[in-house]
C-alpha cells in the first residue's frame, strides 16, 4: 500500500547555502516548511571543492544571514573546509528542520499543490524552493574528436589537487577564476597549457570579494529602480588573489588561442599546429542541476525556464533559488543567496497568508529587525 503524500507549506529542495538562508527566514516567519538534501552531511557543493580553494571575500563578506562567518586564523579569506565548518554550525545554531541524505525524483503539478517524489516518499507542497545550485551539472563543451581523447578528461568538479598530475602534460580549458586558480596550483607540478576563446583580463589587485559584493549591490539597486549598471566584466574576468598574483609574477599565466579540435594524443589548432598532452582540465563551468523539475515542462524554446525574479512564469508556487544572475544578481555567493532568499521567503509567506495557512504575523516585522 503506497504512503499518502506528506503536506507541507514550503519544501525547500538542497540543503546547500541558498537552501540554509531559506531555511533561516522561513524559520522567523514560522512558516511550516522541510528542507531536503541530497547530501549525506552539511556543507553542499563546498564539502567538494579543490583543497586549496579559497573565497574572494573575507569573512565579513561572505556569511549568511543571522550569523557572521568566523575569521580565518591567518586573517585571510575562509578556505572551503572552514565555509563546511561554518554551515554545520549554522544549520545546527537555528536549528533547520533538514532531512538527508533524500533525494529528489521529480516535481509534478498536484490538485491545488506541487507532489515531490523523493527516495523517503512523497511530499505535498503549496510552495517549493528549488535550491539545488550547479555543482552537480559539470559542463564540458562539444568538440570534434572529444572522445577519441586517449587521455584523461577531467572537469573542476573533479579535481582535488595537483599531485595527481605531477609530472605530466595538461592543458587547461577556461577564461574564468576556476582556470586561473588551477593554473596556478598545476604549473607547479606539470607542463601546463592554458587555452582560451579570448583573452583572459585579470581585474587589478585591489579588487576583491568585497568589491564585487558592492558592484552588485549597485546592479540589484539598478535594476530595482528601472535601471542599468555597468558588470564587473566592464573591469575584468578574474580575481587577483594571492596565488594567481603568484602565477603572474613566475609569468606562468598567459593563455594561448583556443584549439579547434580534440585529437586521440592531445589538442589541433586550425591552422594545422598540434599539442601532445595527458590531461584535458575542463574549467569550463556548471549548468543548473534542474532535471528533478521537469515533468513541470517549464523550459521554454531557448531551454532556460522564464521566471519573474525568482518565481517561475508558469508555475508560480515554484522558486528558483541561488542559481546566479539569472534568477537575481549575485545569488550564487553566500551573502548573495541570503538577499534573495529573504526576499522568497516573504513573498512565500505572504500568499499562505492570503490563501489562509497563517505563519505568525508578527514574524515578517523581524526581518527588518537586523539579524539575530
Amino acid at each position: 500500500m503506497t504512503a499518502a503524500p506528506r503536506p507541507v507549506d514550503v519544501l525547500v529542495i538542497g540543503g546547500g547555502q541558498a537552501g540554509l538562508a531559506a531555511g533561516y527566514y522561513l524559520r522567523r516567519a514560522k512558516a511550516d516548511f522541510v528542507i531536503l538534501d541530497a547530501q549525506d552531511s552539511a556543507g553542499g557543493a563546498w564539502r567538494h571543492a579543490w583543497d586549496r580553494l579559497r573565497l574572494f571575500s573575507p569573512a565579513q563578506y561572505s556569511s549568511l544571514p543571522g550569523r557572521m562567518m568566523p575569521i580565518p586564523p591567518d586573517g585571510g579569506c575562509p578556505s572551503a573546509a572552514e565555509v563546511v565548518t561554518y554551515l554545520t554550525d549554522y544549520e545546527r545554531r537555528y536549528d533547520l528542520p533538514i532531512l538527508r541524505p533524500v533525494t529528489v525524483h521529480a516535481v509534478r503539478r498536484g490538485d491545488g499543490h506541487l507532489l515531490v517524489e523523493t527516495s523517503l516518499g512523497t511530499w505535498q507542497a503549496k510552495n517549493v524552493i528549488s535550491a539545488t545550485g550547479t555543482w552537480w551539472r559539470p559542463y564540458v563543451p562539444h568538440y570534434p574528436g572529444l572522445r577519441d581523447f586517449g587521455g584523461e578528461h577531467l572537469h573542476t568538479a573533479g579535481y582535488r589537487g595537483p599531485e595527481p598530475l605531477r609530472g605530466g602534460r595538461v592543458v587547461i580549458v577556461g577564461g574564468g577564476n576556476s582556470a586561473a586558480q588551477l593554473l596556478a596550483e598545476v604549473s607547479t607540478v606539470a607542463e601546463v597549457t592554458w587555452v582560451t576563446r579570448r583573452p583572459p583580463r585579470l581585474l587589478p589587485d585591489d579588487i576583491d570579494g568585497r568589491a564585487l559584493f558592492d558592484l552588485a549591490t549597485r546592479r540589484h539597486r539598478a535594476a530595482q529602480a528601472g535601471r542599468q549598471a555597468g558588470g564587473i566584466a566592464d573591469l575584468g574576468d578574474i580575481v587577483a588573489v594571492p596565488p594567481v598574483r603568484e602565477a603572474r609574477d613566475r609569468g606562468v599565466l598567459k593563455a594561448e588561442p583556443m584549439f579547434a579540435r580534440v585529437t586521440p594524443y592531445g589538442v589541433a589548432w586550425a591552422d594545422g599546429s598540434t599539442l601532445a598532452c595527458d590531461v584535458i582540465l575542463w574549467c569550463t563551468g556548471f549548468r543548473p542541476a534542474l532535471r528533478h523539475l521537469a515533468p513541470l515542462g517549464l523550459r521554454g524554446r531557448d531551454g532556460l525556464i522564464p521566471t519573474r525574479g525568482t518565481q517561475t512564469v508558469d508555475e508560480p508556487r515554484l522558486h528558483l533559488l541561488g542559481y546566479g544572475d539569472w534568477t537575481a544578481p549575485a545569488s550564487a555567493t553566500l551573502i548573495g543567496a541570503g538577499r534573495t532568499a529573504r526576499q522568497v521567503a516573504a513573498e512565500i509567506v505572504a500568499r499562505l497568508e492570503i490563501c489562509g495557512t497563517r505563519p505568525a504575523r508578527r514574524a515578517v516585522s523581524l526581518w527588518r529587525d537586523g539579524p539575530s
